[in-house]
């Protein structure tokens, strides 16, 4: 049965939708059928990978119950990896969800069939913890949050933690974390330095092996369309991405 991940933080540029574009991509190249799912209005999962953003059926009309996942999730230009599509309309589900009952259980419901066709699904969440991010959690059996390198590292994430917490507790007991993972590290800098050294420091248990280098070659991607470990795979930025894709496997 396949595994669903959250990637999660409600803290914007901290590396959600890279983490979850090149981890999928990092999947479907070791030959497992993997699924993105792009829950951020933002659409940047969607573009990520060579989509459009206003491919329809798509997570909108997913989360509406107007189409069911096999006919929302379309193959990439990536063997092995499926995608479901974001749309701008997303925005609008964050107003439209809080006045259905039981509105949380959306996503879940709809990922219902996936455990069988998809070894891992990633869930890329909005810089957020509204309804949309909800929905990813309670769908989740594990969240991986990214935290950049940087100053304001730590803000929030109490929140962050108080929130799976509370979903945990209320919503999905089966929710797990399966780390955190350093990102937009600047190993030249003393400051990146104290800063992973301070999350591990709060963090020992959670925080991976693996960080994720600030590498021009990551930036670059996305506007080609494609995850870093296919527009150049023998960069830094590649290689990381391969590893923690192996520590994350490793993990369970």
């Amino acid at each position: 049965m396949g595994a669903i991940y959250a990637i999660a933080n409600q803290k914007g540029g901290v590396g959600k939708t890279t983490t979850a574009v090149n981890l999928a991509a990092c999947i479907a190249e070791a030959g497992y059928d993997s699924l993105l799912v792009d829950i951020d209005p933002q659409c940047n999962a969607t573009v990520g990978v060579g989509l459009g953003k206003h491919i329809e059926p798509n997570v909108y009309e997913l989360l509406s119950g107007e189409a069911t996942i096999d006919q929302v999730a379309v193959a990439s230009a990536i063997d092995h990896l499926w995608v479901a599509p974001a749309s701008p309309d997303l925005a609008g589900a964050n107003v439209e969800l809080p006045r259905i009952p039981g509105s949380e259980n959306r996503l879940k419901e709809a990922l219902r069939t996936v455990r069988e066709r998809f070894a891992f699904t990633l869930l890329d969440c909005p810089p957020s913890l509204g309804p949309l991010t909800v929905n990813a959690l309670v769908a989740a059996d594990r969240v991986l949050v990214p935290v950049q390198a940087e100053y304001f590292a730590l803000e929030g994430l109490a929140g962050l933690l108080d929130t799976l917490s509370l979903v945990q507790r209320e919503l999905n007991p089966r929710l797990t974390i399966a780390g955190m993972v350093v990102t937009m590290y600047d190993s030249r800098t003393r400051l990146a330095q104290d800063v992973q050294n301070e999350i591990r420091s709060h963090f020992p248990q959670l925080v991976f092996d693996t960080v994720i280098p600030r590498n021009v070659r990551i930036s670059e991607a996305p506007s080609y369309g494609k995850p870093v470990i296919h527009h150049d795979p023998h960069s830094a930025g590649a290689a990381a991405y391969f590893e923690l894709a192996k520590e994350v496997a490793t993990r369970g």
